[in-house]
């Protein structure tokens, strides 16, 4: 007998526990073998443009899967929207949080901290654009510090010492990380928020298009979507 060849998936980072919950649920109900990796959206942008994906199914934002389709890179039907993810503000446990429930009591909570960290992902240059927005890019320019990942913007504030290093990131890696001894103190002011919103498509050079088809339908279903839903991506 063969062996089933695997599903494999390439996904940015922020939407990553659904995409895990919903490949290991898929292969719970039907035995599909997947393999799946995550990366920045930047990267997976590079990647696929290259050629170089190495995968069949691809999760990221929207203005790129569509850009992705345009160019031939991947089919473009279907390509289900499999949720949004919430930028939001991240602290140290035990740290000052700051005020969050108005834009002039951020940006005084911006000037007054001691250091501003985001990843050099989509979801961080948002955030340096929004410091540009603001008019005080020049006045946090010596306290900025960019790190590669969501995940290595929590590793910085567990190890940073300081009262008032605010932290950025996507709402969902937050919450999969809080273990790490960090706390959502909430999304950005909605003035100034950032919502991307994620969708799901097949590569056109896919080895395994018939079975990463089938995933990306499960994905879409009612059981996906609140797959998403109960991991943050709404």
């Amino acid at each position: 007998m063969s062996k089933i060849k695997s599903v494999r998936i390439l996904s940015a980072g922020a939407p990553k526990t659904g995409v895990r919950l919903c490949a290991e649920a898929f292969f719970g109900k039907t035995g599909q073998p997947f393999e799946i990796e995550f990366a920045t959206a930047p990267v997976i942008k590079d990647r696929v443009t290259a050629g170089a994906a190495n995968a069949d199914l691809i999760v990221a934002p929207v203005p790129a899967m569509q850009g992705f389709a345009a160019d031939g890179r991947i089919v473009s039907e279907p390509m289900p929207v499999i949720g949004s993810v919430t930028a939001g503000v991240v602290m140290r446990n035990g740290a000052c949080d700051p005020d969050v429930s108005s834009v002039d009591g951020f940006v005084a909570a911006m000037l007054a901290a001691d250091r501003l960290v985001f990843n050099s992902a989509s979801s961080g240059q948002y955030i340096a654009d929004m410091i540009e927005r603001l008019g005080i890019a020049d006045q946090v320019a010596a306290k900025t510090v960019r790190v590669a990942t969501g995940r290595a913007v929590m590793d910085y504030l567990v190890e940073d010492t300081a009262d008032r290093t605010i932290g950025f990131c996507q709402i969902t890696e937050i919450k999969l990380l809080e273990h790490l001894g960090v706390h959502l103190v909430g999304p950005l002011p909605e003035a100034i928020g950032k919502v991307t919103t994620y969708a799901a498509g097949i590569l056109a050079s896919a080895e395994n298009q018939r079975q990463a088809l089938s995933l990306i339908d499960f994905m879409a279903s009612a059981d996906g979507k609140r797959i998403f839903a109960d991991s943050g991506v709404v």
